[in-house]
């Protein structure tokens, strides 16, 4: 009797790349926007969106019905003034800002001695780290280490010990960041909160992420029987698909707002969410 061979597959195998909608598909757009439509730079600020990606979008909340949303860890602020203003619906620091379709707007609120408190204690740890650099989001703060990847560990090491001693505050990593925000949301909570609204009540789910603020949304999503897409190669991932990067991203929404307009080939439609047949 042979000895059996060790299994060779991947304990995380490979995530299919996501269907098109059906023209007549209702759909709605949920997308993080550092490392998923954007590509990310070493000063959160120095980014910019192209008038290619931005047409794109205007041209998919249009197509939708209004459906669209950025979902980031960044202000709602500095999304308007990224994307130049849209007034689209938008949820930013993890879902602590949210700004309906309608353009009612909601913002959790902090004592102002605890935000104080924070702001001191995480300013005095990123001063012990050469290279890391810190965002103030003023519900939040933000130490980012993609100039000194080295000091991550370290960091996130001496940010678990300091986050036991803020009562009310969560740590929440990302890609090369770490960043202190107040506990009790999440991008998963408020997708949810936003779905409940029109012009996204009744849809389908759909939303692009790349980060691990992320899981929480498409942990949602797939419980509303969304189509979850994952942007890069992080493992493990709650998402169903998958697409490389931020260029990846562009393209296929591309393809995404000519199926919605023009309608596509059924072998190129996905039922449900399945993965998609290859033509």
């Amino acid at each position: 009797m042979s000895t059996p061979r060790p299994s060779t597959a991947s304990p995380h195998p490979a995530l299919p790349a996501p269907p098109l909608p059906a023209a007549d598909a209702h759909w709605a757009l949920l997308f993080d926007v550092d490392g998923t439509l954007l590509d990310f730079a070493d000063d959160p600020r120095s980014v910019r969106v192209s008038s290619a990606l931005l047409d794109l979008l205007h041209e998919l909340h249009a197509a939708t019905d209004g459906a669209l949303a950025l979902v980031s860890g960044r202000e709602l602020d500095d999304l308007d003034r990224l994307f130049e203003r849209p007034r689209w619906a938008a949820i930013g620091l993890h879902g602590l800002e949210l700004r309906q379709a309608s353009g009612s707007f909601r913002r959790l609120s902090v004592p102002q001695a605890s935000q104080d408190r924070m702001h001191r204690e995480a300013r005095a740890l990123a001063a012990r780290f050469d290279g890391v650099q810190v965002e103030d989001k003023q519900l939040a703060i933000a130490l980012h280490c993609r100039r000194a990847p080295e000091q991550l560990a370290r960091l996130h090491g001496a940010a678990a010990e300091l986050i036991a001693r803020l009562p009310g505050y969560e740590l929440q990593p990302g890609h090369q960041v770490l960043e202190f925000k107040p506990a009790g949301m999440d991008k998963g909570r408020a997708v949810l909160e936003l779905l409940q609204r029109a012009p996204f009540a009744g849809r389908t789910p759909v939303y692009l992420g790349d980060d691990l603020t992320d899981e929480h949304a498409f942990d949602a999503v797939n419980r509303r029987h969304g189509i979850s897409i994952r942007i890069g190669e992080r493992d493990p991932s709650a998402a169903h698909f998958t697409l490389p990067g931020p260029a990846a991203t562009e393209a296929w929404l591309t393809r995404v707002l000519h199926a919605l307009t023009h309608g596509v080939p059924t072998h190129a439609r996905v039922p449900h969410g399945g993965p998609a047949r290859q033509p």
